[in-house]
């Protein structure tokens, strides 16, 4: 559930929104509904887009994010996180009051608001929710979801979890949970059209002694490539550590492989 201070979040949600700081203290939150899975997914519609959080980039935390133009086919695999009792009735990024016990979540550039169904890729359990705000911001996370949504998901115990989040358009209807739960999972740490590319980084990633890690050809747009994997991935924890070790040769983009 870690995702940054009260205080770094009110500051960026200042600057996103163009409005003056959130309240910081709030009353204890209401108790949370009875049986959080009968809360229903958010419900993918047409939306305009915020007048607040939607600057073309912006800057959190020493890096520059760029607002992507269209929430269109976007698809990533990533590290989801939960915010919760300390945010609630907190001012999102793009204005509305956080709700720790409504289908929402916080994504670094997907514009706002935008859907997304979030599968839990240790357990295939999906979710929909309504993208409203920034974060997060702390390690390699993709996405902070709601209190009752990562509930949903069964990841409130450890905190995080490996997930798929994929935009929806409406009024798109879900697809079915991608079966992948149990499944391994890799990180992508390069694609090149070249073979001795490919295995001049497997070598590098060997000698530093990153693994284990192997070659995996595909053919996209009919372009035959050379993917370079590390893993299995078994967990939040191993994945955080691979991406430490890439990033100290140099990859500095590795993530969670799509296929």
């Amino acid at each position: 559930m870690k995702r940054i201070s009260l205080s770094v979040a009110l500051t960026i949600t200042a600057l996103l929104a163009g409005c003056g700081p959130a309240v910081v203290r709030t009353p204890p939150p209401p108790s949370p509904p009875p049986d959080v899975s009968s809360v229903p997914d958010a419900v993918p519609r047409r939306e305009p887009r915020s007048a607040n959080g939607n600057p073309p980039f912006y800057d959190a935390l020493g890096h520059r994010y760029f607002v992507l133009a269209s929430a269109d086919d976007y698809r990533e695999r990533g590290v989801a996180s939960w915010y919760g009792p300390g945010f609630h009735t907190g001012r999102t990024a793009s204005g509305e009051p956080y709700d720790m016990y409504a289908m929402t979540a916080a994504h670094k550039t997907l514009p706002l608001p935008c859907y997304a169904e979030v599968t839990n890729l240790r357990n295939g359990r999906s979710i929909v929710v309504r993208v409203n705000d920034r974060g997060p911001f702390v390690a390699n996370r993709l996405i902070d979801l709601s209190y009752v949504a990562a509930a949903k998901l069964d990841m409130l115990r450890e905190g995080t979890t490996l997930v798929e989040v994929r935009t929806l358009n409406a009024p798109e209807t879900p697809l079915p949970a991608p079966a992948v739960a149990q499944s391994d999972l890799y990180i992508a740490a390069g694609a090149f059209a070249e073979e001795n590319n490919a295995n001049r980084l497997l070598s590098t990633l060997r000698a530093a002694g990153i693994g284990p890690v192997f070659i995996r050809e595909a053919t996209v747009n009919d372009r035959h490539l050379f993917r370079v994997r590390v893993g299995p991935v078994p967990d939040v924890a191993e994945f955080d550590r691979l991406v430490d070790e890439l990033r100290g040769v140099g990859i500095s983009d590795a993530r969670l492989a799509l296929d």
